[in-house]
Parts: C-alpha cells; structure tokens; sequence
C-alpha cells in the first residue's frame, strides 16, 4: 500500500463571513441571496461547472401552467413520495416555486417558448398537469446553472475558491465555524466563517451504475456525520429507470421527458414493459417503472426505449439525449436504444428545517445532500432543482437573518493539528472504491433483502478495515456506503425507492411519517 503523508499543519487562514461549500444549483442560490455578507463559494471544478446540476435535462416543475396550482403540484409530490413527505415542506416548495421560476426569469434565465411566446410545460411521470420548464430542449440544468453564475460572478459580495475541496468542517465549542479545504496546489487553506452552508449534492458515485459525475461520493454527509449532524432517510435512493446501457461512467441519462413526449419502454421481443404493470403505464412513478426494468434485466430480458413514436423533432426537443445515442453508435429517432435503471438521486441526506438549519449551530444544508422532507421515499420527476432553488434561497435569507447574530470566531489555529495524516494513492483509491460500488449495487440497490445488507455491511467494514488511520477520501466514501447500508437495515417496510423482498408486508407494520 503506497502512502504519502499530507503535512500536519494548516498553510494559509482566511476569514469570511459565510462559507458555502458547493456551486451546483443549491450553493449559487445561496451564495446570491446573501447580499450584504461576506461569502466564499468553495467548489472542486470551476464555478458552477461540477456537480449533478449542469448535467440535470428532465426539467424544474412548478405551477405556472393554466389549470395547474401548488396544491396540485403538492398533492403529486406527496403522492410520489409514498407517504414519507413531510406536508409543511412540500406546501414550501411548491408555493413558492413560481417565485424561484420568476427569479430565475429576472436574471436572464432562458426557458424553452411555444407558439405563443409562452413558457413551454411538459409534462412528466407522476405529474397531473403539464408543469415541466425546460431550456435548449433537455439541457434545463446546465442552462439554469449559466444564469446563476453569471449572476453569482457580477455580485461583489461573493468571492469564488475554484479548485478546492473541502475536507472538514471545523468546530469550537459545539458550533461550526469554518471549512478546512485543499486547494489545487496542495496547500490547506482554513476558511474561517461564522456560518458553513453545505450544497454538496449526491452519493451516486458509490454505486456502480449511475448517471452521478465523478466526485458524487457523499463527502458532504461524511463531513457532517463526523462532527455529529442528524442524517436522515438514507436509505432511500432513486434509481433513474433510463440511463443509456453502454457501460459508460457516468451512464448517459435519457431523460423521463422522452417518455412523457410518448416514448415507450419495451421487452426483448417488443411488447410494452410497462402494460398492466401501473395505471400511468410509462410514465408510473419511477421507483416502479426502474424496479420493473430491474426485474425483466435480472431474470435475462432486455429493455429498450423507443422513441420513434415521439411527434416533435428528436434532435430541437431532446437533444442531449440525441447526442448521447450517437455518441455510442445509435439513432434515437429510428431505433429502440437499450436502457437500465442507475442510481441517480439521494432522497436522504442531513436532516434540516424549513431554513436549512442542522442540528450542529452554524451549519445550515441544501440541495441533494440534505433531507429537508419534500421528496419522502420517492422524488417527483423534477423536484431536484426546484427544491434547490426554494431551499437555497430561504437558507441564504435564514443566514442574512442570522449570521449577524453569530458569536465571534475563536479557534486556535496555531495549536490546530490535522485530524487525517495519511491517504491513498490515486490508483488506490480508485480500487477502493471500485470494490464499494460493486458491494452496493449488488446488495445494497434497487432490490434488498437482510441476507445481502448483512453482506454489505460485512464486505464494507472489511474495506475500512483495510483502511489506513486517519481521514482520507476512501474514509469518507466507505463510511456513508456504510450508514445507508444500516437505514437500509433498520427500515424493514417496503417503502418507494427502499424495497425490501424480504420486507413485512404493510399490513402487518405500517410505517407512517419521517425519522
């Protein structure tokens, strides 16, 4: 085992008012409704480039369409999210989704038009009402994420820290009060601030097949975990019915809006998937249909998504989906291209209130890597980024409320010693964690049982086992594949994206609210 030894001392403190770790759609939110404080935007990539966010196509949803209302919009949430959702938070994030689309408008955001010069609504699985923003087709993330930013780099008040990646979060005296981070010349940096935001996104990288970019391992759980945050919900994982099966890494997403323009799953010989399976048929909710291709690929089927039948010009309406199809030797618009489910969403993550707030003072969460209570068991076809742009903007305007009001910042930084001395190489941390991905997806996925998470657990403690003393990105990565594989444990119900083989049937427990 090859090892270099990281210094133990900390080369460089600066002090902020706000740190925010993360610059997907959640963290921009944050960052820019923060006027009037200090606030530094730590990102591994460049600004707004990293992450889940400038890669999501399905869309944002909210209620802005004729016929439609948030309460419309909260009865499907609640629906999708298998009883789990909590009613208050959800109520939160579809009223005042029409704002956030109204902001995003404000700042130049360019949404796809129709005929009329109206805002064009798709429609989507699990959803009443056509209610779906998209830009460029299905290219709505990467769109939204180029409006925040511009915005974000023409605030004074926000300072970018490119290159850097968070390591821990520091405490004094039981509160939060900064970020150790590595920049991209190896020195440690401590951010000093009175308040740490984290929008760090998913865990999606743990499993073997996953639509998640590199770097989705969870570090932003793991950091929070560790100086004692409430986690919540772990076990819930959404596995996207439709990522392209060409063995890719990230698997190239095929967006659920091609299935709600009328596309249709298949079986190796043809007939339709999903026939007699649901009432909405394709577009059921997607912890059923991605549980459906799951079944038929296990028992040594084939699935295929054919969107031929689609009545709008493949390459103007979906054209990420296209390219990617092309990319690996398809044409989507004359042939049926074969499809799996792959983790793709993190309903879990640290447990906040309506703010933002954890249960560590000075640490607030949004985004994917919180579990703010919206998406319950099973999120709704695109709530991802409208719950990180309700989220981000109320835990920017909580921090406006409360930083003020912070105590002063007392660490001794001379005295402070790094908690982790040691770490892998490169090459080894791949290897780490090329064996808990496939520990995860073989035992910890779409389909679980006791027998294959007491394997799991077994399997992941021999890897940290293995481990060397100290934190490392390996450490990190193998303690939350651990902690999910646990709440998987602990929740012996069947419940949306958490489906246990071997679960007691809902009759005999029922299960009701959050934990």
């Amino acid at each position: 085992m090859t090892i270099s030894r990281l210094p133990n001392r900390v080369d460089q403190v600066r002090t902020h008012d706000v740190v925010v770790v993360g610059s997907g759609v959640a963290g921009l939110t944050v960052a820019l409704e923060t006027p009037g404080l200090e606030v530094a935007v730590l990102t591994p990539a460049r600004l707004g480039e990293g992450g889940s966010s400038p890669m999501a196509q399905g869309g944002v949803a909210a209620a802005v369409g004729p016929g439609d209302s948030p309460a419309s919009h909260a009865a499907d949430t609640l629906a999708a999210a298998d009883g789990h959702a909590d009613p208050t938070r959800v109520r939160t994030l579809t009223e005042e989704g029409p704002a956030r689309v109204a902001a995003l408008l404000a700042i130049g955001a360019r949404f796809d038009r129709d005929r009329r010069g109206g805002l064009a609504l798709g429609r989507e699985a699990a959803h009443s009402h056509p209610r779906i923003l998209h830009a460029n087709g299905d290219a709505t993330g990467a769109e939204i994420v180029r409006a925040l930013r511009a915005k974000v780099l023409a605030a004074d008040h926000v300072r970018g820290y490119e290159e850097t990646t968070a390591q821990e979060i520091v405490v004094s005296q039981g509160r939060a009060v900064g970020v150790l981070a590595l920049d991209g010349r190896g020195a440690f940096v401590l951010h000093l601030a009175r308040a740490v935001a984290l929008a760090t996104g998913g865990i999606g990288q743990l499993y073997r097949y996953t639509t998640n970019p590199r770097g989705n391992v969870g570090d932003g759980l793991a950091m929070a975990a560790r100086i004692g945050a409430r986690l919540e919900d772990l076990e819930f994982v959404q596995f996207h019915p439709t990522a392209l099966a060409v063995g890719a890494d990230p698997m190239p997403l095929l967006t659920e809006a091609l299935r709600g323009a009328g596309a249709r799953l298949l079986d190796e010989v043809g007939r339709p998937l999903m026939r007699g399976r649901h009432p909405a048929g394709d577009l059921a909710p997607r912890d059923v249909v991605a549980r459906a291709l799951w079944h038929r690929l296990a028992g040594g089927g084939g699935v295929r998504l054919d969107a031929r039948s689609v009545d709008r010009d493949l390459e103007t309406a979906f054209p990420t989906a296209v390219r990617h199809c092309r990319a690996h030797g398809f044409d989507l618009s004359r042939e049926p291209v074969p499809v799996t489910p792959a983790a793709h969403y993190h309903m879990g993550g640290i447990a906040v209130d309506g703010d933002g707030r954890t249960t560590v003072p000075g640490l607030w969460a949004c985004g994917e890597v919180s579990a703010v209570g919206v998406h319950g068991a099973n999120r709704l076809a695109s709530n991802s980024l409208l719950d990180g742009l309700v989220f981000g903007a109320r835990v920017g305007r909580d921090l406006v409320r409360a930083t003020p009001e912070a105590p002063p910042i007392k660490v001794d930084v001379a005295s402070r010693r790094l908690q982790f001395t040691a770490r892998l190489s490169s090459d080894e941390e791949l290897a780490v964690l090329a064996r808990v991905r496939g520990i995860m997806w073989d035992r910890v996925g779409l389909v679980r049982d006791a027998d294959g998470l007491h394997e799991a657990r077994a399997a992941l403690t021999e890897v940290a086992a293995g481990l060397p003393a100290g934190l490392s990105p390996s450490r990190r990565f193998v303690d939350v594949a651990r902690l999910i594989t646990d709440a998987a444990l602990a929740r012996r119900v069947s419940r949306g994206a958490h489906f246990r083989r071997d679960g007691l049937p809902d009759g005999q427990v029922r299960e009701t609210g959050r934990r």
